[in-house]
């Protein structure tokens, strides 16, 4: 169940809080979708707000959210 709680945060590839702005939803890692909507200045993924977006990193690009997401159960 972590495990799947966890991939559920991550999205494959790098991706710039612009561009995830342009889009409706993604896949994660764990298979699942995730919504995304543009939200005044904000960005919404689910019921999730982006506090702090585009910390680059080695291994990716990381999006702060203000809550955990969890996946619905299959």
């Amino acid at each position: 169940k972590l495990a799947a709680i966890l991939t559920y945060h991550v999205v494959p590839g790098k991706v710039k809080a612009k561009k995830a702005a342009k889009l409706d939803s993604a896949k994660t890692v764990n298979g699942a979708e995730i919504a995304i909507k543009p939200s005044g200045k904000s960005l919404m993924i689910n019921n999730a707000k982006v506090v702090k977006a585009d910390i680059i990193t080695s291994n990716g690009i990381i999006h702060v959210i203000d809550t955990v997401l969890i996946p619905q159960a299959k």
